[in-house]
Order: structure tokens, then C-alpha cells, then sequence
């Protein structure tokens, strides 16, 4: 089987939006065992998404598309496919109804134009969207079966899992796919593949990848067999293998964070978190409460950007930062010292560093980070220095990560790296 991915907007072309999608469909899909050949990207032109329906239909067995499902004017996916189809668009009453409950449900009258969101081409299926008000298509055109989904990504990707993945499955004539991902940080993917590549020659089966993303690097298995239990322990094997060779650089496995690992541990144990951050601007508290329940271990925090916020609110010695700089191993071990005290908490992390791209300096060039952790064992600090070709961003996100990552082996009982 052979995908192609088509994206519509005129969003996209002109760069007020970015297309994330087709790279999750591709990785994702990719996973399945189906390569995508192709990837489209259209204005919002009817004929122009019609006949790329039609050209695609007959070169692939699988196309997926993405946006124009929405309620106004410009969403043209409906009208296109029906176009591609040969007929005509009927109003789907199931699909009316949901989008009413769906209004309902969130105290909102709906407005007519949303009712263009129940049509759908004649012998096409609606798909019901349990996520949003647009429902997605399913339907046969030529050689190809074609699914449309919205284009917004939490609502795509919930869809994707709800019937592309049973179709690709199904259309493996009963054999058994499973997929496996591990979560790894710490280290680059060039050390992380280096341990692994007997795993990993072409043609491999199960077939083992690495990604990274944002300094998250994932080990990626996939797994072909004639049945599901089959298919199953052939990945679960690879799955202990990746883990005996790599040891502590796997964090989590699937969806799994750096903030939703240290906080199962958290909680495992009974104890609690709080953050005092500088050029991380609140970045790990947001990563720590973005995990439902973290309410159990992340007791809160407080952003001192200031020098003077330093001292009012952390207590950090006026001198001491006037002596060595607020970007300083003793002042992040101030910090995540006193952090720890005021919030009466079990652990404290601290961040202060030089994000850029201004700032920097010979002696503290932009990138340096100092990172402390204050425990019932006592403060240790460490310094990184990211690189300055990092953008800003970058380097928050990375101090964040890495500071979550010392707390996660401080619980495991490990070095900080």
C-alpha cells in the first residue's frame, strides 16, 4: 500500500499558517508500514483540489487530506470530492445531529453556516467527529480510498487513530502490525544509534529508526508478522533490547514526557516539587501542570527575572549576585535552596542562564545555563552551554528539559548525568 498526503488552505502557501500535518502523517503512516510518496499543498481553489483528488486517486492506494472541512466559503473539501466523484453533496442527518449536540454540549447556539458540515458526497461516509464540529470523509475514488479530516492537528490525529489505523490493518490481509516508540534523553541521536545499529539495517524486520525532535530522540519499532500476537513479540523483544543497551537514556516509551515521567515518580513516592526559574520564564512549571494531576506533587513556583526578585522573593544575597552574577553555579544554588524552604517541599529546581541572543559575553557567552536541584540530600548545580546558534526558544526549552531530567535520575537514584 502507497499513501499520498494532500494539504489544503491558502493559509499554507502563504505562510500565515504552517503545516505541521503532513510530517505527523507521514512519521505516523510511515510507522504503519505505509510509505507516502507524495505530499500536496493547495490554495483553497475547487478545481484545483478536484482534479488533485482525481490525479492522486490514480497513482495511490491510500490519500489522506487534510483541512476544508470547516463552515465558511473557503472550505472547499466537500464540494471538491463530490466534483472528483461525479456527484452530488446530500446533507448526512446523523452528522447534523452530532454537530448540534456538539453545540449543546458547550452552551453555544450554532450558527446556519455550520450546517454545511453535515453535507457529504453521495455514496462517500461520513466519519462522526467526537473532537470537533467537522466530520471527516471516507470515500472511494478510482484506485484509492480517500480520507478527509479537519486540519486541526488534535482533532486529525485523534481521527487518524480511529480509522486509518484500523484500515491499514485490515487491509494487511490479517497480518499483525505493532508498533513500539521509546522516549530517550540525554544523549544525540548519533550516540543513541550508534548503540543500537545492528537493529537497524534496511529490510529489518521488526524495522527499528530513530527521530529527534527538540532534543528528544525516539527509537521507533515496527514490527510485521501473520498474526498480532506474533507481530507483538516480535517488538516487545526489540522494545528490551533498545532498553537493556541503553539503560537510563530511555525515559518513557509512547506519549510519555519528561514531565509526566518525573511526575509518576513523584507520586510513586509521595513527594512533592516546586520551581524557582530565571531564563526558563516558568517554562518547567508549565511542562509539569500540563500533565493532568499534577496538583498531587507540583506545589508551585516563581519566575525571578529580576535581580531584585532574586532577593525579595527567593532570598537570594544582594551581594552574592553582585559578586559573582545572576547567571552563576552560587546563585542557582541559592535558588533551588531556598526555593525548597519557602514552598516547604520535598525537591526544588532552579534555572538561570542567557537565553540570547543578546546578553552574552566572552566569559558567559549565550547558551551558559546553570541548573540546580536542592533535595533532603542537599543542592548540587550544573552548568551547560548549548550552543548559541540555539535560538532563544531553544534554550528554554532545552534548560527545561534538562532540568526535568536531572530531577527524573535524582529519583531514580543516578548521577545527574
Amino acid at each position: 500500500m502507497q499513501a499520498e498526503v494532500i494539504s489544503l488552505g491558502t493559509e499554507l502557501l502563504t505562510g500565515a499558517s504552517v503545516d505541521t500535518n503532513s510530517a505527523w502523517l507521514s512519521d505516523r503512516l510511515g510507522a504503519l508500514g505505509v510509505p507516502v510518496r507524495r505530499h500536496t499543498t493547495l490554495a483553497d481553489d475547487r478545481d484545483a483540489i478536484a482534479s488533485a483528488f482525481r490525479e492522486s486517486a490514480g497513482r495511490a492506494d491510500l490519500i489522506v487530506v487534510t483541512g476544508g472541512l470547516g463552515p465558511t466559503q473557503d472550505d472547499l473539501t466537500r464540494a471538491a470530492l463530490a466534483d472528483a466523484m461525479g456527484v452530488e453533496l446530500v446533507t448526512d442527518a446523523d452528522s447534523l445531529a452530532q454537530i448540534e449536540a456538539f453545540f449543546r454540549g458547550i452552551n453555544r447556539p450554532m450558527v446556519a453556516s455550520n450546517r454545511v458540515q453535515a453535507e457529504c458526497p453521495r455514496g462517500a461516509t461520513p466519519l462522526p467527529n467526537e473532537w470537533g464540529t467537522a466530520p471527516g470523509i471516507r470515500a472511494e475514488l478510482h484506485r484509492a480510498t480517500l480520507f478527509a479530516f479537519p486540519g486541526v492537528p488534535r482533532e486529525m490525529h485523534a481521527m487518524f487513530e480511529r480509522y486509518i489505523v484500523p484500515f491499514v490493518v485490515e487491509r494487511g490481509s490479517g497480518q499483525g502490525i505493532a508498533l513500539r516508540v521509546l522516549r530517550t534523553y540525554g544523549a544525540g541521536e548519533s550516540n543513541v544509534a550508534e548503540q543500537i545499529a545492528d537493529l537497524m539495517p534496511p529490510g529489518r524486520n521488526p524495522a527499528v529508526g530513530t527521530t529527534a525532535s527538540e532534543g528528544i530522540i525516539s527509537v521507533r519499532i515496527v514490527a510485521h508478522a501473520e498474526s498480532q500476537p506474533a507481530a507483538d513479540t516480535l517488538a516487545n523483544a526489540d522494545v528490551a533490547e533498545v532498553r537493556k543497551r541503553l539503560g537510563t537514556l530511555v525515559y518513557g516509551a509512547d506519549d510519555d514526557t519528561l514531565a509526566s515521567v518525573v511526575g509518576m515518580l513523584l507520586a510513586e513516592r509521595g513527594q512533592t516539587v516546586a520551581t524557582a526559574e530565571s531564563c526558563t520564564g516558568g517554562l518547567i512549571a508549565k511542562l509539569l501542570t500540563d500533565v493532568s494531576g499534577s496538583s498531587a506533587y507540583y506545589v508551585g513556583g516563581v519566575v525571578t527575572y529580576s535581580n531584585a526578585q532574586k532577593t525579595a522573593l527567593l532570598g537570594v544575597p544582594a551581594e552574592m549576585i553582585a559578586a559573582h552574577g545572576a547567571v552563576s553555579e552560587q546563585v542557582a544554588r541559592a535558588m533551588a535552596a531556598n526555593c525548597r524552604e519557602r514552598f516547604a517541599c520535598d525537591h526544588a529546581m532552579s534555572t538561570t542562564g542567557i537565553a540570547g541572543p543578546s546578553g552574552g559575553s566572552d566569559d558567559k557567552p549565550v547558551g551558559l545555563v546553570y541548573i540546580g536541584l536542592a533535595g533532603s540530600d542537599g543542592v548540587s548545580v550544573r552548568e551547560y552551554r548549548l550552543s548559541d546558534r540555539f535560538s532563544r526558544d531553544a534554550i528554554r526549552d532545552r534548560s527545561a528539559k534538562m532540568a526535568l531530567n536531572m530531577l527524573r535520575r535524582s529519583l531514580l537514584g543516578l548521577s545527574a548525568e
